[in-house]
């Protein structure tokens, strides 16, 4: 078995978790593969292969990442066009994706013996139509739109090229069903079950009493355009990465990708229960 790591070591014991990551693997037998930036963090384990993550983790069969959801979505977002199916551990605050606590690590025994389910998750592409060219974006979680400097926004939704409204608000979120717990969520919108297939919009701050977040099914075309005076500065953000401007005129256009990611769930614990245990945490104290 062939497994790539990919570690946040910004995040407080996903060093010393990695440690006992591959030292599992390593005496289970499997081949490790770790991208070179890592060389210099972890060149005491000689039986780690250290080359370009994308090299590694086309040939892979495991991926795992090492720290939050935020780890989660870069590892998701380097995979590209892998069949790595993809574990999440948890060393950050929420974790809500991963299925391993850092505490946990036994669990890893279990990628030996096939004891566990995969989850398949769409992910949405965004299409940036900008001076006659187009850029693709993939987004597990979502694709968000804000004007800089917290300036209100004016802009067009259409969907599958019919005008749904005029709408002004300090940006909008088009989300996946594994997004809705996301940003979305803290903006008012609904949990929605992952494997659903559907688009999520949602409005941040609409100046508007009558606006509310609709569900769009998986095969619609969403695009944005927007009209906003020309010194109000506009972005999108792809699953929270760094921001690309987008100018007066230009299009976004948001659809179901191709693509799909497989997360591995070796606890068995349903999405009800994560949720109960993990986001309905602060209300229970």
């Amino acid at each position: 078995m062939k497994v790539v790591v990919f570690p946040n070591l910004m995040k407080k014991d996903a060093y010393r978790c990695t440690l006992g990551v591959c030292s599992i693997l390593a005496g289970l037998g499997a081949e490790i593969g770790m991208d070179l930036k890592y060389r210099s963090d972890f060149y005491s384990m000689d039986f780690v292969k250290f080359a370009s993550f994308k090299e590694l983790a086309d040939n892979a069969d495991i991926a795992i990442a090492i720290g939050g959801d935020g780890t989660i979505l870069k590892c998701a977002a380097e995979l590209s066009s892998s069949n790595a199916e993809l574990l999440g551990i948890n060393t950050g605050h929420l974790g809500f994706m991963a299925s391993v606590e850092k505490d946990n690590l036994e669990l890893l025994k279990k990628l030996f013996t096939g004891d566990y389910q995969i989850s398949e998750r769409m992910l949405l592409r965004a299409d940036f139509e900008s001076d006659g060219h187009t850029n693709s974006y993939h987004a597990l979680n979502d694709v968000v739109v804000t004007g800089m400097y917290a300036k209100i926004i004016d802009f067009d939704i259409y969907i599958n090229e019919n005008l749904a409204g005029n709408y002004r608000a300090d940006g909008v979120v088009f989300a996946t069903p594994t997004g809705s717990t996301a940003y979305s969520l803290s903006a008012g919108g609904p949990i929605i079950e992952p494997e659903i297939q559907c688009i999520e919009m949602n409005l941040i701050c609409p100046h508007s009493l009558f606006v509310r977040p609709m569900i769009y099914t998986a095969d619609k075309v969403i695009t944005f355009t927007h009209n906003s005076d020309e010194d109000t500065n506009i972005c999108f953000s792809v699953d929270g990465n760094r921001p690309v401007k987008l100018e007066r005129g230009e299009k976004l256009m948001i659809r179901k990708s191709e693509r799909k990611v497989k997360l591995i769930d070796m606890t068995g614990v349903t999405f009800h229960d994560a949720l109960n245990h993990k986001l309905m945490r602060s209300l229970k104290g």
